[in-house]
């Protein structure tokens, strides 16, 4: 699917849709993803800043969705853990980048060859007008290989 085409969809997936959330770009090759939060009367908290659950929200697909139209078919690629840390509050327009570099893709094509499981940790930032950040979020990644494409053992010789 063409990168224009899944960020259209994504910006209608009632999730997004619904909270403010907005996909600006995902490239070509899916290397990279940019995120706004806009904030609205229904996406703030009881002191006017923004929800967390939106901050969040706004980050928590990406790192899983890159490396799985990365990597492609032959890999399962699921969110194993995330964190976030509420630097600052969050008032405005604030926006998230995610890169994901081809050595990136290709460590983890190699250490999920065979079947093995890799976990790995992503951060990004999510920043408002000025730059400043407002929150640090870490997703852990979950890649392997699925069963059905792994190399068949070798077998022993006699």
């Amino acid at each position: 699917m063409k990168s224009t085409t899944f960020r259209r969809l994504l910006n209608l997936w009632p999730p997004f849709l619904f909270t403010g959330i907005r996909v600006r770009e995902i490239a070509p090759d899916y290397g990279f993803a940019r995120v706004e939060l806009r904030q609205h009367w229904y996406n703030r908290n009881y002191v006017g800043t923004h929800f967390g659950g939106s901050l969040f929200a706004m980050t928590d697909p990406f790192w899983m969705l890159l490396i799985l139209r990365r990597l492609g078919g032959d890999y399962l690629v699921w969110d194993q853990a995330g964190t976030i840390d509420f630097v600052k509050p969050g008032r405005g327009t604030v926006v998230a980048e995610f890169r994901l570099d081809d050595a990136t893709v290709e460590s983890l094509r190699a250490e999920a060859a065979g079947g093995a499981k890799v976990l790995r940790w992503f951060d990004t930032d999510v920043v408002d007008a000025q730059g400043d950040v407002v929150a640090r979020v870490r997703k852990q990644v979950y890649v392997r290989m699925k069963r059905d494409r792994r190399p068949a053992p070798e077998a022993d010789a006699a």
